[in-house]
């Protein structure tokens, strides 16, 4: 005769997988313990950085320009635009990063995008979690920027489609990652000035045909590493936005953010 579980076999088996489970991450972070993706020092729990890198970061706060995130160095009442984005409006809504991109987070930026260290997401997700909490209220749908196919093939993976998608997965909104595609295998742009980015990714991007009906009428929130002119999350709005999107937003780790 077969007897069912009950309510409270149930319970006691639970607390016991529970009680397990912490055993042996407790187990496994003595024998192997966490470190900072930086220092390489010993930290209290995996995805913590070290109390001196920590200082050493500078993250981005009020007051800054409600439009691109550009923070301002000086205290501003309201809702203000910075000088760029008055000049020349961007076709995204809003833009937010939680760092500055500088020689300390660039060394984090790297580390994840050309050295494989992908476990280094888990550091910064809750920054990026916090930093655009207001944009994640009106947002349908996550897109990452995507990487043109050959360059995919020499990297193996997509950095921002990665943060899209753990990110997706902690604040419960869809991802996805083949909506939107990079048509033109542009050239780097380390070193080209905000009109040479602009020419260099023009018409570089372009909506998946299977993936149009699901985008219309969305608000999107575009995923990047770093914001450096905004040239490629614009080019990439200005595709969304004239294939049915109702809005565009941005979320990048860090923003490169000029004197001046």
């Amino acid at each position: 005769m077969k007897y069912a579980a009950t309510p409270m076999k149930i319970g006691i088996s639970r607390i016991m997988m529970k009680s397990i489970n912490q055993h042996s991450k407790e187990f496994l972070n003595l024998i192997l313990p966490p470190r900072c993706a930086f220092s390489g020092e010993i930290v209290s729990h995996p995805g913590e950085i070290s109390s001196e890198i920590w200082r050493s970061l500078k993250f981005i706060s009020d007051p800054y320009c409600m439009c691109c995130g550009r923070p301002f160095a000086f205290e501003i009442q309201g809702e203000t635009l910075c000088g760029g984005c008055l000049q020349d409006p961007p076709e995204f809504a809003k833009c937010r990063a939680p760092l500055v991109y500088d020689d300390i987070s660039r060394s984090l930026v790297l580390k994840f995008k050309h050295a494989d260290q992908m476990h280094i997401v888990t550091t910064f997700l809750p920054w990026m979690i916090r930093s655009g909490a207001e944009l994640f209220e009106h947002t349908d749908l996550i897109l990452p920027v995507p990487l043109h196919r050959w360059r995919l093939l020499k990297r193996r993976y997509n950095q921002a489609a990665v943060i899209a998608q753990m990110l997706a997965k902690e604040v419960k909104i869809m991802c996805n990652v083949e909506a939107l595609q990079r048509q033109k295998a542009t050239v780097s742009q380390g070193f080209m000035k905000a009109d040479q980015r602009r020419k260099n990714v023009k018409d570089a991007f372009c909506i998946n045909p299977q993936q149009k009906e699901m985008l219309q009428g969305k608000n999107i929130l575009l995923i990047d590493d770093v914001y450096t002119t905004g040239a490629t999350v614009r080019e990439c709005a200005r595709v969304l936005l004239a294939h049915g999107v109702k809005e565009v937003n941005v979320l990048a780790l860090a923003k490169v953010v000029k004197d001046g």
